[in-house]
């Protein structure tokens, strides 16, 4: 029993002598995580009403909030009792083998500066790398974000992006868009020709310069190729594409063009 009883006591007193700070502890945490939202949230709108670029806003709040979290912690165990000097004496000894560990997440932010440095694209870009694409949505201290078209989230680390080959698919005003129509031998190229001119002509969003061309591209195995060259701004883009190739087989069909299905010839030879 009263081996049971100095337990209890020294419970007790331990509870007693840390039980404030590690209760101050957590509501400085609590309050602490709280405030730091709130400064983000006013700094981002600070920013978004100096008209800061918007790739640089994205990393820039990134970079505060990790920075501000940090700080937020060593003060937490500070308050614990842990000494400062000893603090940062073991910060210090932990910083080497934990820059060993995240090699990847250096790697990662220095390419996220090098982005914002060089711009090769921005927030609201669209980006082809050799393995995704998609619109940049936000650039983030470590990672870029991307939006794809059939609205899935894919998040690259920065490292890979800053060293890979991409894309910028949309940076000019302007882009071209190439359509290859496959004619029968027997059509007349220039009737086919003049068919897809009148649908370019009233199709909306094709530029005036430089000026749409159709070209004899190659002569297939069962067709005569026509590769038609036209000139949009990048939000015509898919609108565009997908007009032409339907308002042309419509104009196909009204002109008597037909669109051969792949063929083959066979000779049959009857051995005597």
């Amino acid at each position: 029993m009263g081996t049971m009883q100095n337990i209890a006591d020294l419970i007790i007193s331990k509870a007693v002598l840390y039980g404030p700070k590690v209760l101050l502890a957590i509501i400085t945490y609590i309050i602490g995580s709280w405030l730091i939202k709130k400064i983000v949230i006013l700094l981002d709108k600070g920013l978004e009403k100096s008209k800061t670029d918007v790739s640089l806003r994205g990393f820039l709040r990134s970079l505060i909030s990790v920075g501000l979290k940090l700080l937020l912690i060593i003060s937490v165990i500070t308050m614990l009792g842990v000494a400062t000097t000893s603090l940062i004496a073991i910060l210090g000894a932990a910083g080497l083998a934990v820059g060993l560990a995240l090699q990847g997440s250096l790697s990662n932010f220095a390419g996220g500066v090098l982005i914002l440095f060089f711009k090769p694209f921005e927030v609201g870009d669209y980006i082809k790398t050799s393995s995704h694409e998609g619109k940049v949505e936000e650039i983030q201290i470590f990672v870029t974000i991307l939006r794809t078209l059939d609205n899935k989230r894919i998040i690259i680390p920065n490292s890979i992006l800053s060293n890979d080959v991409l894309v910028n698919v949309y940076k000019n005003e302007r882009v071209r868009l190439s359509h290859t129509f496959g004619i029968g031998y027997q059509d007349n190229i220039d009737e086919a020709r003049a068919a897809i001119m009148r649908v370019v002509e009233k199709t909306k969003g094709i530029l005036k310069d430089p000026p749409p061309s159709v070209q004899v591209s190659a002569h297939g195995d069962s067709a005569v190729e026509l590769l038609l060259w036209t000139w949009v701004k990048p939000e015509d883009h898919w609108s565009v594409h997908f007009e032409l190739y339907e308002e042309v087989k419509k104009e196909f069909d009204k002109s008597g063009i037909t669109i051969p299905y792949p063929q083959r010839d066979v000779h049959l030879f009857q051995e005597k």
